[in-house]
This record gives structure tokens, C-alpha cells and sequence, in this order.
């Protein structure tokens, strides 16, 4: 409180002007920049058909020099988009696009491909410290089924992280709070969990630019290929080539410590296309009753230039103490 008994204010306008900065196209995205670059486009209204299960997603994103490091709606799964939350299995419905896998079928088109749907962005701000720069952003969404019923009600919480030591990389968090809305429980599986083996994908998914394709996974202890899928770890990243500028990039994705199954089984590729993908319920439906409430958070790392697991290892901890923090 002030001596006059009100209460202490600020004036922003004398504040120096952060380099970072978010810029509002109201009602359909928010783009993140610093020094220029657009570090990422978050599309919260997507104009998605039903069939590719329409929900909000991050693309580009791109290094602090500017280049790609995520894929739009390519040509072999049109469903995956940039980094989104996407869920194949949830109970019998499909929040994450295309066809369902089908015990002792395979996979088969069935009308049950949700939409995750903008209710109200509720916080967006631009802060500046002496250690980091950083955009927050709080999002309010009502998951509907292919019919139109409402079943979860989620918050999700991204922040785009700049740090004041480093010019050649930045953090993205992700944390999402759903619950379920429904009158029966909508258990969280995957392909593996209705039969397919290895193919246990769901989650926070990140897929690759075409041109990352046979680059190398990177794991605790491990650079190699898609040997390491199905495996256990507290995070995994990728390091991939660019066309036209003949750069590296490497991303690396942190499971939070408190998420389900947590550390958790990964679903990445590398042969086919690029993707790394922290799936709790990779090999077992995790449980999600009437009523109930979970929060899974995530930090992705993108660095300029390439990483070996040492490197890796390093750009991981940067994440799991903004997680921890």
C-alpha cells in the first residue's frame, strides 16, 4: 500500500521495451516473437475439416535464426500438425485425426473424430527479468465428440521462454489441465493399447519437417535411430538438416516429472518422417473417470545446431528447471 493508502502502481511505458513480443490475430492466433523472428504461430482456431479432428496447434516454430523445425498437414498423415496435443484413444472417441485402429482390423474410418474447441483466451502477457524474456498465454477449451457432445472441459498453459545467457535457443512449456465433463469414463490409449505393437503414439507429438527425415534421435546416453521407440526416459530430443541453408537444429522434449506414467514410453521416428512424441499411454490406457482432472507438462527445447546425447542431455535440464521452477 502507498503512504496515501492505495494501492502501489507502475508505469509500464517506462520500462524498456522487451524484444520479445506477442502479436494477437483475435479469433484465430497468436504469433510469438523476438528480435524479429517469429518464433512460433499458436492457432487456436483452426479452420481444420472434421476428419483431420480440429484442435489447436503450434506452427512454425522455428529456431532464434529463423529456421523450421515443425511440419504442417504433410502429405503421409494430414492429421499431424506442428506440436499439438493429440489423442488417438479417448474411451471410444479419436482426438487426434484420420482413422481409429480397430482391434484385429486395423485401422478403419469411423465417425469419431472429435474437435478441441476455443472457449476464451484468458491471459496474454509479455514480461521481461534479467534472466529471460517470456510470452504467457492461458487457453480455455471444450473437447466436443464427432456429434457435438461436450465431454472435457481443459486449460492449457503455454509460455514461450527466451533466456537472457544464450542466443541459440529457447523454451516452449506446455501445461494442460482437462477434465472430464462426460457421464462415463473416457480412458487414454493408444494403437498399442488396442493391439497394434509399438505404435504406442499419443500426446504432446511433435512432427519434423520433411527435411528432417533420417536425422538422429537422441535419448539419456543414446544417438541413433528407431531402435530407441517404446523405450523408457525422462526426455528424448532430435537432431535434423535443413534445406537450403544446409543448417542443424535440435529439439528435445522434457516430460514433466508429476505426469502420468511419468517417465514415460516414446513414440519417435526418423525413417519415415521426423517425429518425437512423450506417449503415457503408450502400452497402458491411463484412467479418466467421470469427474476426474489431469494435468500433464512438457518443456521443448529448440537449439540452434546439432547435439550429441551429452548436448542433449544438457539442453534437457535447461527444460526440466524451467519445469521446475
Amino acid at each position: 500500500m502507498t503512504p496515501g493508502g492505495g494501492h502501489a502502481t507502475r508505469r509500464p511505458r517506462l520500462d524498456p521495451r522487451p524484444a520479445a513480443r506477442a502479436l494477437h490475430d483475435v479469433g484465430r492466433g497468436v504469433d510469438v516473437e523476438h528480435d524479429g523472428t517469429t518464433l512460433l504461430r499458436y492457432v487456436y482456431v483452426p479452420d481444420d475439416v472434421q476428419l483431420e479432428s480440429p484442435r489447436p496447434y503450434l506452427h512454425p516454430l522455428r529456431t532464434r535464426r529463423g529456421d523450421v523445425v515443425t511440419a504442417l498437414r504433410p502429405h503421409d498423415h494430414v492429421w499431424h500438425k506442428g506440436v499439438a496435443w493429440s489423442l488417438p484413444v479417448v474411451g471410444d472417441e479419436n482426438f487426434w485425426g484420420g482413422p481409429t485402429y480397430v482391434r484385429d482390423q486395423g485401422y478403419v474410418q469411423l465417425d469419431n473424430d472429435g474437435s478441441m474447441d476455443h472457449q476464451a483466451i484468458v491471459r496474454l502477457d509479455v514480461t521481461s527479468g534479467p534472466d529471460a524474456e517470456r510470452v504467457d498465454l492461458v487457453h480455455i477449451l471444450a473437447w466436443h465428440t464427432q456429434d457435438g457432445e461436450h465431454v472435457v472441459d481443459e486449460e492449457r498453459a503455454l509460455a514461450a521462454v527466451v533466456p537472457a545467457d544464450r542466443d541459440d535457443v529457447w523454451f516452449l512449456l506446455f501445461d494442460t489441465s482437462m477434465t472430464n465433463v462426460s457421464d462415463r469414463a473416457l480412458p487414454l490409449g493408444s494403437p498399442t493399447t488396442r493391439g497394434r505393437e509399438n505404435a504406442g503414439y499419443g500426446g504432446l507429438f511433435w512432427r519434423g519437417p520433411r527435411d528432417f527425415t533420417g536425422g538422429t534421435l537422441l535419448a539419456p546416453g543414446f544417438a541413433g535411430g528407431e531402435e530407441v521407440r517404446g523405450t523408457r526416459a525422462p526426455w528424448m530430443g532430435f537432431t535434423g538438416s535443413h534445406d537450403g541453408s544446409g543448417r542443424q537444429s535440435t529439439v528435445v522434449v522434457v516430460d514433466g516429472a508429476t505426469n502420468p506414467s511419468h517417465p514415460p514410453q516414446w513414440f519417435a521416428r526418423t525413417e519415415w518422417f521426423a517425429g518425437v512424441n512423450p506417449a503415457p499411454f503408450f502400452s497402458e490406457e491411463v484412467p479418466f473417470d467421470t469427474g476426474a482432472t489431469l494435468r500433464f507438462r512438457y518443456a521443448l527445447v529448440v537449439a540452434e545446431g546439432p547435439a550429441d546425447a551429452d548436448g542433449a542431455a544438457a539442453l534437457a535440464a535447461r527444460g526440466r528447471a524451467l519445469l521446475d521452477g
